[in-house]
């Protein structure tokens, strides 16, 4: 299956890449001038990106592209609660692949704090994030379950952190896979990005993909939130 069979919903568009080290070169480039239309008209940008194993080769691909990184705020859509030095932290794997050469000038807002329980992190970076420019890009993985960013099925608070109108900026989060504690930016602002790419790979993810077009239920597959009109899907095989 190709994603060119399904039936996107108007304004949602698809682009199909050969493999993934194409895609993220492609995102990476589109991205990158996405960004560069911000700084023009506003003179500064802002980039909201997951984590995950699948984005390393776009943090890869984007630190290479010629841009005014000191003009870039830089936060995540999600994070897991774990300190930065720890192998599932996803601050940990943007400073390792992203924040790196000019990219480090960058302006960084971690959603991580070293609070007492998952409850008061999420009470900080909801304070934090009252900081966040509005946001100019935004990217979105989406995991089999149809979650994305950290809106998973079945988790305690994601009705409150699915609310189109929803005031509080980001919730605490329960995955069903270690590390479970996450913090996740509310629907409300992730949907209030100007540019929003959903980046997929692998038939697997297309089956899901083609699932959650298929229903309205927004709770059963979060992912379903952002099938709405200016959505780019970026797949490849």
């Amino acid at each position: 299956m190709a994603i060119s069979k399904l039936k996107l919903p108007q304004g949602v568009t698809a682009l199909e890449f050969k493999n993934p080290v194409q895609l993220a070169e492609g995102q990476a480039l589109a991205v990158a001038q996405q960004l560069r239309d911000a700084m023009a008209a506003q003179g500064t940008a802002t980039l909201v990106v997951s984590g995950g194993r699948s984005p390393v080769a776009f943090f890869q691909q984007l630190a290479k592209q010629t841009l005014d990184w000191s003009s870039v705020v830089v936060s995540l859509a999600d994070e897991r609660w774990v300190p930065v030095e720890h192998a599932d932290s996803n601050a940990g794997l943007l400073k390792r692949y992203l924040l790196q050469g000019p990219a480090a000038k960058a302006k960084f807002l971690s959603l991580y704090s070293a609070s007492a329980n998952l409850e008061d992190a999420a009470e900080q970076a909801d304070r934090l994030l009252s900081e966040l420019p509005a946001i100019d890009v935004l990217i979105l993985g989406m995991g089999d379950d149809g979650h994305t960013a950290s809106l998973f099925p079945n988790s305690p608070n994601l009705a409150e952190a699915l609310q189109v109108d929803g005031v509080r900026r980001c919730w605490p989060m329960m995955a069903p896979t270690v590390p479970r504690q996450r913090l996740t930016m509310s629907r409300a602002l992730l949907a209030s990005a100007k540019h929003k790419i959903l980046s997929i790979s692998g038939q697997s993810k297309l089956t899901t993909l083609s699932n959650a077009l298929a229903g309205n239920d927004v709770a059963a597959m979060p992912v379903r939130a952002f099938l709405q009109p200016t959505l780019e899907i970026y797949w490849c095989p």
